[in-house]
């Protein structure tokens, strides 16, 4: 990797997430310099080109439509893609082809076929992939990960964790695709893949797993920008609640619940997990249910674990990409360990719609 990796955006307009999270947790960096970006349209590719020119104090060029343009930009080394589950195919595909090194966002594919398509392209083009699963980059989930490797707690014995969602009635226009079962976006893929990320990188894999799931509220009503209701309605069919038991490959137990449709209400945390060791646990818990962007709160044997540094949402997805320009030596996700996830969320898919314990 050269001193500086130019950058090109997919889907980096002059607002929404990634002009939010994504962009400012990389140009933190000056290992990192925006070079280009490419949205939907003219206009939105113009917005952004300006917004970040004048940020940044040097040019940025605007595309706009099919990937293949800024890919094949000379003055790109590295393609981010920020848009939605459906598309993420179609617009890392051109990234491959061009030779250049790509980060998605996490699912990074719509399902296991898609993600699966895209590593395999990676792997025989020889570029490096990175994808948004920033848990491990947390640092209390560092700490935790201190913990365990140090023996303190003894053998892993057991892991159950509780994720809580509030109610989905109501929905921002915008991303009421996210509870359409497949654009691969629910519940289970986005909400439940973070945290399995965090738990599969501290816990190792699992062997097997045996799942139920059930879906209570099977309409929503789309609301604006400033939660008005529309008055127009959609039919919803993924899943609001899912259970699983499972078999660590170390032998460990795990149960997990992840529970949507709830009521958001006082002193309910939204993240609870116990951690069982042979000499003694570890609990974990947070007002936010995503470890990849919140940080909770960790105990060791009751007491309060002290983390340094504790750090915000910018501030953990920064840490992605520092560990990224550190090449092979870097600790961040790859194309390969998103593969992983998605056999493990389609085993729990598949147990739940069967009823029988899948092997992984």
């Amino acid at each position: 990797m050269s001193a500086t990796t130019k950058v090109g955006f997919v889907g980096l307009s002059a607002t929404g997430w990634a002009s939010r999270t994504l962009a400012p947790s990389l140009l933190r960096s000056d290992k990192f310099t925006l070079t280009a970006v490419s949205t939907t349209s003219e206009v939105s590719a113009a917005a952004s080109a300006k917004k970040y020119s004048e940020e940044l104090g040097h040019t940025v060029k605007p595309f706009y439509g099919n990937t293949s343009q800024i890919a094949s930009d000379p003055d790109v080394d590295l393609v981010i893609v920020s848009v939605r589950t459906p598309a993420h195919k179609a617009a890392v595909m051109p990234v491959i082809e061009a030779g250049k090194d790509l980060f998605v966002e996490w699912p990074g594919g719509n399902g296991l076929e898609e993600s699966s398509a895209i590593a395999e392209a990676a792997r025989k083009k020889g570029i490096r992939t990175m994808v948004g699963l920033q848990g491990r980059q947390n640092p209390t989930i560092k700490k935790v990960k201190e913990i365990i490797d140090s023996g303190k707690i003894g053998k892993i014995l057991s892991s159950s964790m509780v994720i809580s969602k509030s109610k989905v009635h109501h929905l921002m226009k915008a991303p009421s695709y996210r509870y359409l079962h497949p654009t691969g976006a629910g519940l289970l893929e986005i909400a439940a893949g973070h945290q399995l990320s965090v738990v599969t990188y501290l816990l190792g894999d699992f062997a097997s797993v045996s799942a139920t799931a059930a879906l209570h509220y099977p309409t929503a009503t789309l609301v604006d920008k400033e939660r008005k209701s529309t008055g127009k309605t959609i039919t919803v069919s993924s899943p609001d609640q899912i259970a699983f038991t499972g078999l660590f490959k170390s032998g460990a137990v795990c149960s997990m619940s992840f529970r949507g449709g709830l009521k958001s209400t006082p002193g309910r945390k939204q993240l609870l997990w116990e951690i069982d060791g042979e000499e003694g646990s570890i609990r974990v818990e947070g007002e936010s249910a995503f470890m990849n962007v919140r940080e909770p709160q960790a105990f060791l044997n009751g007491e309060l674990v002290e983390v340094e540094n504790p750090a915000g949402m910018v501030d953990i997805l920064a840490s992605a990409w520092v560990e990224y320009a550190k090449g092979e030596k870097g600790n961040y996700t790859t194309m390969e360990d998103a593969v992983r996830l998605h056999r493990l969320i389609d085993a729990i898919k598949r147990s739940a719609k069967e009823g029988k314990r899948i092997q992984l």
